[in-house]
């Protein structure tokens, strides 16, 4: 019995040690569970805190870890952008779920690493690894980011092939996808296709699309239709909206998605008061812009960025400049923004102190070397006519984009200077700087002014191999160009072949034919311009009335003066007065062009009296031409064309004493006559001569040519018109003045110079004078030859001996 009961108490030890064994295993397991979950969780706060390196420390030390802490680190490290040890990490975890693959990928998509994010992808599905909507929703928007439309593609395809197409985040990153890749059907076709499956995101996704793609109205009714919907809008929606109401000025509808904004408390949204902000300001509603600006609790640069742009659009550069000084008070951070919307108030307002202050402080805070602030400086200083600055700003830049070549290149051409504007743009094109519309337009009115003919053919030729899309401000310059240089014709087929033409085109070519004698074609042109519903304007009918001068259509000029403002509402200027007193003078109706010019609603300028002086000077009235002059006297004083014009009319009709008077007159005041100048451009080359130039390299076979011309001319019946040789000397002396004035010698050379039978273009800087005219009717017979001379008054076309003007001296 007593054995029994050791026995009994010996195996009833045992078993308590057993049990304590047993218990002491399950309380260590206990532990270590809950020991492993603490940490886990602490792993993940620090990771998610951005402590990565005290995550790592804590992950070292972890006796156990778990598929959970593995995932944890590595998304961390992708998250951060730390993808070498998130790479290292991912190759030693023991278990590689799909969770495991996705959170790689998304730090690849998270960082726009394309390639590496779209090998794992493949690499996923190669190991047996099915991604999920998680992973497709990454790369899908790594697709949108990076505008990768055909990687988006072939995504798309996996979706289908994966039956992932009826996902509805799947579908959201496919319409986000497609929209930002400019696939706006696309996204529109995916988006109907999920009719019960909207949730607020994709419709978001949609409006931005819209949006985005200039899509503005579709975007309100996607809206429109979303609160329809009762889907609940958010700070990434209303942006979206009110960016399309700004971009049609949709003021009405934008303030009742201000009142939806208000109700759904997203008000305070910095991001959505800055849209509205921008919204109101682009609606022209400058002061519901300023009370939404004036509410935000926190000063956001682009809040006020966009308050100063809408300032600036609407003219209110005051407003503008008042804006930007309380930014400056502020402290707030001006950024690379700010400076350009400035600076576009001082290239209106011509204020060059403030705009030289900005510039220093532009300077000051190192915006100097932001390509945007230094073309923003270029612009402002060249419309403000200093191209000395704008030069040393452009200079200074060191990396310059077409905008930079563009502000400098269209800056000196509209600041007349235009021989600088060409060479830069050539310098240009061998930096190799593609052109824009703009400065090829600019390019081309440098060209028209200077009458360089080659070169402007080049610059229209570097527009068609630019395979840039047509543009109406480049076809309009094309067309100016070519009528300025005496092509009419080329001028022509330009017009011909634009499809859309505005009343600048029409009035190039108006313009275009009455300066090239074919008054009567400018006429037929104005009638085809009412007829295709195009307003004529101001500039217009200064065309239009000087092609009726020049064509001698006395009584449609009356028509057209007259119906300027009583149908068009246009007041006549002293341009059309002008023409008007020349078409009438030529007319021989001084007296009705001298009642005209009494009756004046303005005060007669310096160009109607021109005007009736060259009338007077053609009709031989020297008493109303010394009137005309000395009103010119008072009005320019310093111009000798009056001075030279009533010279010339005492010396034709012989009062040699009184052109004398004149001319000692000028002498006393300092007034000096701008000599008369002929030039000729031959093998892309300009050949400039002056009234008995001998200094020409080719002099010898120019005078020797002008001996030939002038014997065949005058065996065809030339007389030599000495009443144009303004000296008094004896005939023959006259007759040899007259043989060798500039546009003679131009002509002369280039008939050594040019092609047989090839057109010969001469441009001269004052009015030719009329024994010279004579005389280029008679080389063109003789020589058969059409010769091309541009004067300050207009082209006279000379084919077969006769010209285009109408021989009105």
């Amino acid at each position: 019995m007593i054995k029994l009961n050791f026995k009994f108490l010996d195996l009833s030890f045992k078993s308590f040690h057993q049990c304590i064994h047993v218990r002491t295993m399950h309380f260590h397991f206990a532990n270590s569970s809950q020991s492993k979950i603490d940490s886990n969780r602490v792993l993940n706060e620090l990771s998610k805190s951005g402590r990565i390196n005290e995550a790592r420390k804590l992950f070292d030390k972890m006796p156990e870890r778990d598929e959970f802490t593995w995932n944890t680190l590595i998304a961390a490290y992708a998250t951060s952008g730390k993808l070498t040890e998130a790479i290292q990490l991912f190759k030693e975890t023991p278990i590689k779920s799909s969770i495991t693959w996705n959170l790689l990928i998304s730090g690849y998509c998270l960082h726009g690493m394309e390639t590496e994010a779209f090998h794992l992808f493949s690499r996923m599905q190669f190991e047996g690894q099915r991604p999920n909507q998680y992973t497709m929703g990454s790369i899908l928007r790594l697709c949108s980011t990076l505008g990768l439309l055909q990687r988006g593609k072939q995504v798309h395809g996996y979706v289908i092939k994966t039956q992932f197409e009826s996902n509805d985040y799947v579908v959201t990153g496919l319409v986000d996808m497609y929209a930002k890749c400019n696939c706006i059907l696309e996204a529109e076709y995916l988006f109907k296709m999920m009719p019960n499956k909207r949730n607020h995101v994709m419709w978001t996704a949609m409006v931005a699309g819209y949006s985005q793609n200039g899509e503005a109205f579709k975007a309100i009714e996607c809206y429109r239709d979303m609160v329809v919907e009762g889907v609940a809008s958010n700070q990434f929606t209303f942006p979206s909206v009110l960016t399309a109401c700004a971009a049609v000025q949709a003021r009405n509808f934008g303030t009742q998605v201000h009142s939806f904004i208000v109700r759904s408390g997203f008000e305070a949204n910095v991001f959505v008061q800055s849209a509205l902000i921008d919204m109101y300001a682009k609606c022209r509603d400058l002061d519901s812009a300023l009370i939404v600006l004036e509410n935000m609790e926190v000063d956001d640069v682009v809040s006020w960025n966009s308050m100063l742009v809408g300032c600036v659009r609407q003219g209110c550069e005051e407003e503008a400049l008042s804006l930007f000084r309380k930014m400056h008070a502020r402290d707030m951070k001006l950024g690379n923004f700010t400076y350009p919307s400035v600076l576009n108030c001082f290239a209106s307002t011509k204020d060059m102190n403030n705009a030289m202050s900005v510039h220093c402080l532009i300077i000051k805070t190192g915006f100097e070397a932001y390509k945007l602030v230094n073309n923003a400086l270029v612009d402002m200083y060249a419309k403000q006519g200093n191209m000395d600055c704008a030069f040393q700003v452009f200079n200074h830049m060191p990396n310059k984009d077409v905008v930079s070549w563009t502000s400098l290149v269209t800056g000196y051409a509209h600041n007349n200077h235009h021989e600088e504007a060409l060479k830069l743009f050539c310098d240009m094109r061998s930096a190799g700087i593609h052109p824009d519309h703009v400065v090829l337009a600019s390019s081309l009115s440098a060209c028209a002014e200077l009458t360089v003919l080659e070169l402007g053919q080049q610059v229209h030729a570097d527009f068609v191999k630019s395979g840039l899309q047509s543009s109406t401000s480049v076809d309009n310059s094309l067309v100016t160009m070519y009528a300025k240089c005496g092509c009419i014709d080329n001028a022509s087929r330009v017009f011909d072949s634009m499809q859309i033409r505005d009343a600048v085109t029409w009035t190039a070519l108006i313009v275009g034919y009455a300066r090239n004698g074919k008054g009567k074609d400018s006429v037929r042109f104005y009638d085809q311009m009412i007829a295709s519903g195009t307003k004529p304007d101001y500039i217009t009918f200064i065309g239009l009335l000087f092609a009726c001068s020049h064509a001698g259509l006395l009584e449609r000029g009356r028509l057209y003066f007259a119906s300027m403002e009583k149908e068009y509402g246009i007041k006549p200027g002293p341009e059309h007065y002008a023409c008007m007193i020349d078409l009438l003078g030529r007319s021989g109706k001084l007296v009705e062009a001298e009642m005209l010019l009494n009756e004046m609603d303005v005060e007669p300028d310096a160009t109607v009296w021109k005007a009736l002086l060259a009338a007077c000077r053609v009709q031989g009235n020297l008493e109303l031409g010394e009137r005309a002059a000395k009103n010119l006297f008072e009005l320019e004083s310093k111009n000798a064309v009056p001075y030279i014009m009533l010279s010339n009319m005492y010396s034709a009709a012989g009062k040699w004493e009184d052109a004398a008077t004149i001319r000692r007159t000028m002498k006393w005041k300092g007034i000096s006559k701008e000599p008369g100048c002929s030039w000729i451009e031959v093998n892309s080359r300009v050949h400039t001569f002056m009234s008995e130039d001998r200094g020409h390299s080719r002099t010898t076979e120019i005078y020797s040519k002008i001996d030939e011309i002038m014997v065949l001319i005058k065996e065809a019946g030339y007389e030599a018109d000495i009443s144009f040789a303004l000296h008094n000397m004896d005939k023959e002396g006259k007759e040899l003045g007259l043989a060798y004035h500039s546009e003679k010698l131009a002509v002369a050379f280039g008939l050594l110079s040019l092609p047989r039978g090839a057109p010969v273009r001469i441009f001269k800087n004052l009015r030719v004078c009329g024994d010279c005219h004579t005389a280029m009717k008679y080389i063109s017979r003789v020589f058969h030859r059409h010769i091309i001379l541009r004067d300050s008054n207009c082209f006279h076309h000379f084919k077969g001996g006769q010209c285009s003007c109408g021989d009105y001296w």
